[in-house]
């Protein structure tokens, strides 16, 4: 029998001639298969391999509850969200509408202009830069003013990404490193070089300018949206996204982070318009979220496009096509397919004709192009093609139908790397059904919708964008099973994609119809305040009649000022609340009147009273089922009624949402509880809402009153 040295077994297994299972057996002596047993053996030196990317086939983070046990293991990872703003396009759907027609009739965009551009063609995704809403993300307009304006449109989308992505509340938390760590999303970023004039004329000692000059961008993103993940950022050059991506499932493949957003900005000097050699200038800006593919799938999460492998290299000194070249070999073999399977490849050159030329954001725009022909199997026009085109599934010799593939490559250029990422549309799976509501009793009480946002004018702004894109009114049926089905799961995604901010809002409605005319009259209400006192009134007391006065009522917009809606006068005190015979055994007492009463009145006589009750949760609106009540929490002192790290907080709550104690629940929700993260049982597909409303203000007079209103996307 011939000597087998277990050094050429191992380096064949590496340059992939040998399958893990055929190297596992001429290593063990084991009898292999017949393929691997006659194969010739070689001692010739593997040549310098690029970095490659290629998923682990077993290991696979989840976001299942401790004890659940991990999701069957599936190759790759998954794109669960992307958003984009390039010339001529605020969005994808407008880029998209855009590259189809290969440049013709390139003024027509989506509606709301996230960059706070005008509607008018050649307006790209650097226009308005100087546009930003600070007070959403907790900075003052001085502190906005010395960010670079490509580190603040890096912080739109990154934020639009992950609400895209439903994982900017509860969700998050379920986002876990391999160590148990929560909220650990990898934040990685590329972009062309920063220019620090801001910062170098603030004055000596400025905190915000000494952070900016002194700290990555990473690291500035990860504290502003408190992530806890690694993060890196990578210089310009075309293909800074792609070896940005590449990093980034190097840390998803070592369980440094559950998840990680990849994000690029490129804001190339001359006009945003197209050229078809890129010779004008460009920009672009986006992101995507990555998770290990077998997470997404168990999660319900939303896959656009599944990431097989990715390769970077330096080219050294060799020819630049020849280094691209290798560089497809290495990604083609670590996925184990041919270039035959591969039926569109996207390059610089064809990024070029749709978006110019955008820097760091080159690879963005390329893998944007990628996802979104999968996506509709439709192939864009090639540069000098007239139309799009059908793309086919292919097959196998066997008749076996395969999923559509694509290649993303950035060719190297002096001094850079080159990069090589695969694509594959995702698995293919059912419809999945919008998740039922309660039937019988349960339905008749209809569903509670929690909403919040920074200020009430953010709130009355996020109310009007859900109202408009998720419940047009011209398209709901009220009453109908589909209209309550789509409520349960709406109200859901609310609660657990969102995150929780000072200014709420609760309604209790049957259906999509009753909830999108009760969240129409509430904007309405707040835009048509007009009086500038009147205005100050609604914003001090959450828009609500008869409680202005914001410190009488404890900043909780008589919401109860503690006493009133926090279950606190029954339950003794903060602590007292959490004790579970005060509350009512922690639903063990099986009495749910008693938890109601105990929840959102205080065990007080006529809690059941619907006047009453109005009135303590300051509803304004009377608190009938389809009105809103809401409540501005930005002065409220201390923690909150109920300290919700304790379990038995999240169990007491937990039993509230069991037993459908709605009332209860928006009473304690106004008053500053999160009840929100309580409400996380069960399994279910993640719906696409519109992000949250921005409303963005000139930068260019931080410090002066601003004299142009906000600009609402």
């Amino acid at each position: 029998m011939q000597t087998v040295d277990h050094k050429d077994i191992l380096t064949r297994f590496k340059n992939g001639d040998l399958g893990r299972e055929q190297a596992a057996a001429l290593l063990t002596g084991a009898h292999p298969d017949s393929e691997a047993r006659h194969a010739p053996l070689t001692t010739a030196v593997a040549p310098p391999r690029a970095a490659v990317s290629q998923p682990p086939p077993a290991r696979a983070l989840t976001t299942a509850p401790a004890g659940g046990g991990p999701p069957l293991p599936a190759d790759g990872y998954a794109i669960t969200a992307l958003h984009g703003r390039f010339p001529d396009a605020d969005g994808l759907d407008a880029f998209w509408h855009t590259a189809v027609l290969g440049g013709r009739d390139a003024g027509r965009r989506t509606s709301g202009s996230p960059a706070g551009a005008g509607a008018g063609a050649g307006a790209g995704a650097g226009a308005g830069a100087d546009d930003f809403d600070a007070v959403f993300f907790g900075l003052t307009p001085q502190d906005a003013a010395l960010m670079d304006p490509q580190e603040r449109l890096l912080l739109e989308v990154l934020w639009q990404t992950l609400e895209t992505a439903g994982c900017t509340g509860a969700r998050l938390d379920t986002l876990t490193a391999a160590d148990g760590e929560p909220r650990a999303v990898g934040v990685y970023v590329a972009h062309d070089p920063l220019g620090r004039a801001a910062v170098a004329q603030a004055p000596a000692g400025d905190a915000p300018a000494a952070a900016g000059a002194g700290v990555t961008l990473p690291a500035r993103l990860s504290t502003l949206l408190d992530l806890r993940g690694p993060g890196h950022c990578v210089g310009g050059g075309g293909a800074a996204f792609l070896i940005a991506l590449h990093q980034a499932l190097s840390a998803l493949r070592a369980g440094e982070c559950g998840a990680a957003l990849v994000g690029a900005v490129g804001l190339q000097p001359g006009p945003a318009r197209r050229h078809p050699q890129g010779a004008e200038g460009g920009q672009g800006v986006g992101a995507v979220l990555l998770r290990p593919l077998a997470a997404a799938l168990a999660a319900g999460d939303t896959v656009h496009a599944v990431v097989r492998a990715t390769a970077v290299a330096h080219p050294g000194r060799r020819a630049r096509e020849a280094a691209a070249d290798r560089l497809a070999r290495r990604a083609l073999a670590a996925a184990g397919v041919t270039a035959a399977g591969v039926g569109l490849r996207e390059t610089e050159t064809t990024v070029a004709a749709t978006t110019g030329d955008t820097g760091a954001a080159t690879g963005l725009a390329a893998l944007v192009r990628a996802v979104l022909q999968l996506r509709h199997g439709t192939l864009l026009p090639a540069p000098g093609d007239s139309s799009a085109a059908p793309w086919a599934r292919p097959h196998d010799q066997s008749g076996r139908e395969l999923p559509r593939r694509a290649t993303v490559a950035v060719r190297p250029t002096a001094g850079s790397p080159a990069a090589h990422v695969l694509l594959e549309e995702p698995p293919r799976r059912g419809p999945e059904p919008i998740a039922s509501g309660p039937a019988g009793p349960a339905a008749a009480s209809g569903e509670l919708v929690l909403l919040s946002a920074p200020t009430p004018e953010h709130l009355a702004a996020t109310a009007r964008l859900l109202a408009d894109r998720v419940l047009p009114a011209d398209a709901v049926e009220h009453g109908t099973q589909d209209g309550r089905r789509l409520l349960a799961a709406l109200a859901r995604e609310l609660r657990l994609g969102r995150a929780v901010r000072d200014c709420r809002l609760a309604v209790v409605a049957r259906d999509t119809g009753e909830l999108g005319a009760a969240l129409r009259a509430f904007a309405e209400d707040q835009a048509g305040a007009g009086d500038q006192d009147r205005a100050d009134d609604r914003a001090g007391a959450g828009g609500l009649d008869g409680a202005g006065d914001r410190a009488g009522a404890g900043g909780l917009a008589g919401a109860g000022g503690l006493d009133g809606a926090g279950g606190l006068d029954g339950a003794g005190d903060r602590a007292g609340a959490d004790d579970q015979d005060g509350a009512g055994g922690q639903a063990g007492a099986g009495d749910q009147d008693r938890a109601e009463d105990r929840a959102g009145a205080g065990d007080r006589t006529g809690a059941d009273d619907q006047d009453g009750a109005d009135d303590r949760a300051g509803a304004g609106a009377g608190g009938a089922r389809g009105s809103v009540r809401c409540a501005d929490l930005r002065g409220a002192q201390g923690p909150g009624v109920l300290f919700g790290e304790l379990p038995e907080t999240r169990a007491y709550l937990a039993a509230l949402w069991r037993g459908r104690r709605l009332d209860a629940l928006a009473r304690l929700w106004l008053a500053g509880v999160d009840v929100s993260a309580a409400d996380t049982a069960g399994a279910a597909p993640v719906l696409a809402l519109p992000t949250s409303a921005l409303l963005r203000r000139p930068l260019r007079e931080a410090g002066c009153p601003a004299t142009d209103g906000p600009t609402p996307s």
